[in-house]
């Protein structure tokens, strides 16, 4: 199996598991041994825990399973990847910039951009996760119709997608490939559960995304009504194995009640977090006929994406969390010249006072708050 270097992307409509093994429950194959003492409060509503108490799932797996996993996790981290999704004021993508516009920061101290490209070239593996809950089947029609033309659109050479149903368990539907048809049918066939559980998909879908290779997006695109309800993990859990795979999280809240009055918001909450945390969106739409423009916009988002990489000065610690942060702004325009015969730039209403006065353009940046520095 191939070292990892952490970089991909998620879509999150089911937890993951191994792209090679059969269809199956994965809360069952994973062996959670530890349960909330309630899932339905937020993770800072629970009773005092130790650190590593806290619904942490321990997976059953054999000698040499666990021989690979701790190949890849050990490693130590040189070059540091970071995938940043730049939107203009009108929440559009922001192609073609330069590499001097962006600045990064690593534990607040400025960073030498070693790699960088526009609309990075690697493949994307995707997890997509949907909530198969008794209480998501109003919108399932809907889910299904959009997520069928999403495989369609997303998939190009070189890309891998497995589906998932997410209800009581997190179940792999299809294992990671780009056979748009049979994607398309496992997808039009979720069967129906019951709960939902949406810290366990984020945590299998990482995983599983963590096993596909190196020099791969992540992404974990999770379609859910956001009612967390039966999931072994917790918050923190599943938010930490975002960050340590790198895995990006795009996340669609079907609201089936608008007021938050009698709506279970806590899952909601957290997947804002856990989404931006990764670099990832939440998306709301109004009624479920949005989805496909809502697919749509993710899928421009992630051919648009640019890929930033650099080498941490100073060096942190290993087996620690380091914050990143990037910035954008916009390239300094060069001044006008006047050709011969226009009026004089400095003179009021000619077009190089009118452009001198225009504001440059504002950017919004996503991308991942944390990474994983590794075991010694």
């Amino acid at each position: 199996m191939q070292a990892t270097r952490n970089l991909v992307g998620i879509v999150v409509f089911a937890a993951a598991v191994h792209a090679d093994l059969p269809a199956q429950q994965l809360s069952a194959q994973q062996g959670f041994v530890v349960q909330q003492e309630n899932p339905n409060r937020p993770p800072w509503a629970q009773k005092n825990k130790s650190a590593d108490a806290a619904a942490k799932p321990t997976a059953k797996a054999d000698s040499s399973d666990a021989a690979q996993d701790r190949g890849k996790i050990k490693v130590t981290v040189n070059l540091v990847n970071v995938l940043v999704s730049v939107l203009d004021e009108h929440n559009r993508p922001a192609p073609d910039l330069p590499v001097e516009a962006f600045q990064l920061f690593d534990e607040d101290n400025p960073q030498a951009i070693a790699v960088f490209e526009k609309e990075t070239e690697q493949p994307l593996d995707l997890a997509l996760m949907i909530d198969a809950s008794l209480s998501a089947q109003l919108s399932m029609p809907a889910q299904r119709d959009a997520a069928t033309h999403f495989i369609q659109q997303v998939l190009r050479k070189g890309d891998r997608l497995a589906v998932y149903s997410v209800d009581e368990n997190v179940t792999q539907l299809a294992a990671f490939s780009d056979n748009v048809g049979h994607l398309q049918e496992v997808v039009r066939r979720i069967p129906a559960g019951a709960g939902t559980s949406i810290y366990d998909a984020v945590l299998l879908g990482a995983r599983a995304l963590s096993r596909q290779g190196a020099d791969r997006r992540r992404v974990i695109i999770l379609v859910s009504d956001g009612g967390e309800t039966t999931s072994r993990a917790d918050f923190d859990s599943a938010r930490r194995e975002a960050v340590r795979t790198n895995t990006l999280l795009y996340t669609v809240v079907i609201r089936t009640m608008k007021s938050e009055s009698g709506r279970n918001t806590a899952g909601e909450h957290a997947l804002e977090t856990i989404t931006d945390t990764t670099g990832g969106a939440v998306f709301y739409p109004d009624s479920s006929a949005q989805l496909d423009s809502i697919f749509d916009r993710i899928n421009k988002e992630l051919r648009t994406q640019y890929r930033l990489g650099y080498y941490p000065n100073p060096r942190g610690p290993a087996d620690a969390y380091r914050r990143i942060a990037v910035t954008v702004t916009a390239p300094a325009a060069a001044p006008a010249q006047a050709s011969p015969g226009s009026p004089d730039a400095t003179q009021p209403g000619s077009a190089n006072t009118d452009a001198a006065k225009a504001q440059p353009p504002v950017y919004s940046v996503r991308h991942r708050k944390s990474y994983y520095t590794g075991l010694p």
